[in-house]
């Protein structure tokens, strides 16, 4: 049997149903024992003042009759008892009744106080009484005052009371709880439902934010988070298996002919040709699966991955172990700072710089400057340009403006591509300037402080 209730809402309205029952029994147990005590202490002083008056009229013998004045109008029961139990003299209100205790106090202890409920009282109710011997002779009177105690007090009126008050307390207190959990946690359930319908077919479904700092906003805002990277890998993937699907077909169709050819036609077959055909083809086929598997992995990695890198210096070292024919100009100055992948970022470049060669006149300027809170790293060619309306074409996967250009000669169409979405997945740009002359190339990415 599953003691614990499945729900937070269930089981928090429980604790707090439990705990708000241990605090207010706690504070019932202490009304009760207050108001016992109270009315205590006022029956005691009340039987004491009677007790003591008729005890020292006795005394000083101004009592003499059997009827003893009643100066509480009631409420105070009075006997003046003999030796024996025989009733002297009583208030009007005690008169005709047996003593009111057969307690009987001795010489050493004149005066006692105590609470009986043996039936002696009116209607059997328990009473207050104040016992007072007069003398210590040995035939002195004892004089009997006695209050009878309230019937919530003797019921047990007031315990029942205090009970059903806890009660009702525990009750609101739960009741409370259940909605204001049940509020706090419906922006939860929303969040649960949309999740549930979300599938891999559509990710572009977010889960609703609901407004504020506190932690469910945050689940909602991190769930979301985490849908925008699902979304971005699985458009990957499926962008990997078109781009795979459609742009290795050709390559592995040329070399299957060129194999088929010449295994069918042996003699009539340059031997020496067709292997040097075959691995144009082949080292084609690994460019673009290489280029392929970057761009799926891009943005994809550890935060471990990333280190605080100067911009300049990385870029001088680069283009330094670069072989090239072509005059590259530099201007990179040190102490530029950026957060990123290191690979990537020379990957960028050298995209950028392999771009430049293939279509610029022969010279390229390279240069870093700082732009507020940007570091922006232009890269330059004195090629024929690019039109405006082509501009961002270029960046599409697999565009080449050159249609008469080989696919061999202009590389695997994914260069600027990838450059792109290095930049990107830095928190930066990429895109092509205005320039009188050639084409320019323009990286901004965040600068650290």
């Amino acid at each position: 049997m599953r003691l614990r209730p499945r729900s937070i809402r269930a089981r928090d309205t429980l604790i707090a149903a439990v705990l708000a029952a241990l605090v207010f029994g706690g504070i019932a147990v202490g009304v009760d024992y207050a108001i016992r005590a109270a009315v205590g202490a006022r029956l005691l002083e009340d039987t004491q003042l009677a007790a003591r008056r008729v005890s020292a009229s006795v005394r000083d013998g101004s009592l003499t009759g059997p009827n003893i004045p009643d100066e509480s109008g009631g409420p105070v029961l009075i006997q003046v008892v003999a030796p024996g139990g025989r009733v002297l003299g009583a208030t009007p209100a005690a008169s005709g009744r047996p003593p009111l205790t057969t307690l009987w106090p001795s010489r050493d202890k004149r005066i006692l106080d105590l609470v009986e409920c043996d039936g002696r009282g009116p209607g059997g109710s328990c009473m207050a009484i104040e016992v007072i011997r007069t003398t210590t002779a040995p035939d002195s009177v004892v004089v009997y005052a006695g209050k009878p105690m309230p019937s919530i007090l003797v019921t047990g009126l007031l315990e029942l009371l205090l009970g059903l008050a806890v009660v009702l307390l525990s009750a609101a207190a739960a009741s409370i709880t259940w909605r204001i959990v049940g509020r706090t946690l419906r922006p939860v359930e929303q969040i649960r439902a949309q999740l549930a319908e979300i599938s891999a077919s559509d990710l572009s479904r977010r889960v609703p934010e609901p407004p504020g700092e506190d932690e469910i906003a945050e689940l909602a805002r991190t769930a979301n988070q985490t849908l925008d990277r699902l979304e971005r890998a699985v458009a990957r993937q499926r962008q990997f298996a078109s781009d795979a699907s459609h742009e290795l077909r050709t390559p592995i169709a040329g070399l299957r002919a060129n194999l088929e050819d010449a295994s069918m036609h042996p003699d009539d077959t340059d031997l020496e040709g067709t292997v040097r055909s075959a691995l144009r083809d082949t080292d084609r086929l690994e460019s673009i699966v290489t280029d392929l598997l970057l761009l799926a992995r891009i943005g994809t990695g550890a935060p471990g991955a990333e280190e605080d890198i100067d911009l300049g210096v990385l870029a001088e070292t680069e283009i330094a172990r670069r072989p090239s024919l072509l005059a590259i100009d530099t201007r990179l100055p040190p102490g530029i700072l950026v957060r990123g992948v290191r690979m990537q970022i020379v990957r960028l470049l050298a995209n950028l710089l392999d771009n430049a060669e293939r279509y610029g006149g022969g010279k390229v300027e390279v240069a870093l400057q700082r732009n507020g809170a940007t570091a922006d790293l232009t890269v330059t060619d004195d090629g024929p340009g690019i039109p405006e309306a082509d501009r961002e074409r270029v960046f599409q996967r697999f565009t080449r403006l050159d249609t008469a250009r080989s696919r061999g000669a202009g590389g695997t169409g994914l260069g600027l591509a990838i450059a792109r979405e290095i930049a990107q997945a830095h928190g930066g740009t990429l895109k092509i300037d205005d320039h009188p002359a050639g084409t320019r190339f323009t990286l901004t990415l965040p600068r650290l402080p």
